[in-house]
């Protein structure tokens, strides 16, 4: 069955979630928008693709920083209104210069700081 990017659940702006994860380690990464575009870019070139909502405009991940994403599998959830991309990644996935944006842990109430910027000690 071929796939068809209207098949899936976009919401209000044309948008779905899609979260990045190492296809090696299964450590979540990221999550980000992408439109049926930015969906088929990926599929077409290998280089993750997303929708930036505070620039309106195509972001490919590490364009600038050469933080890069390849593409190993795209998936799509039950519901159809997310996508789970498995990516091979080059760098920190985020623009606070960490391997993944969820360095954060909430316990007993309070933040806790799991991983410090690469380069810097936690």
């Amino acid at each position: 069955m071929a796939f068809d990017p209207a098949s899936l659940t976009y919401d209000a702006h044309g948008l779905i979630p899609c979260i990045a994860q190492d296809h090696a380690t299964g450590e979540v990464l990221m999550m980000a928008w992408m439109n049926a575009e930015a969906i088929a870019r990926t599929l077409e070139t290998g280089r993750v693709t997303y929708w930036s909502r505070s620039r309106a405009s195509f972001w490919i991940k590490g364009e600038s920083s050469g933080h890069v994403q390849r593409l190993v599998d795209l998936r799509v959830d039950c519901d159809r209104d997310c996508l789970l991309a498995l990516v091979d990644q080059t760098g920190p996935a985020c623009h606070t210069n960490r391997r993944s944006c969820f360095y954060t842990a909430l316990r007993d109430g309070v933040e806790v700081e799991l991983m410090a910027p690469e380069g810097q000690e936690s």
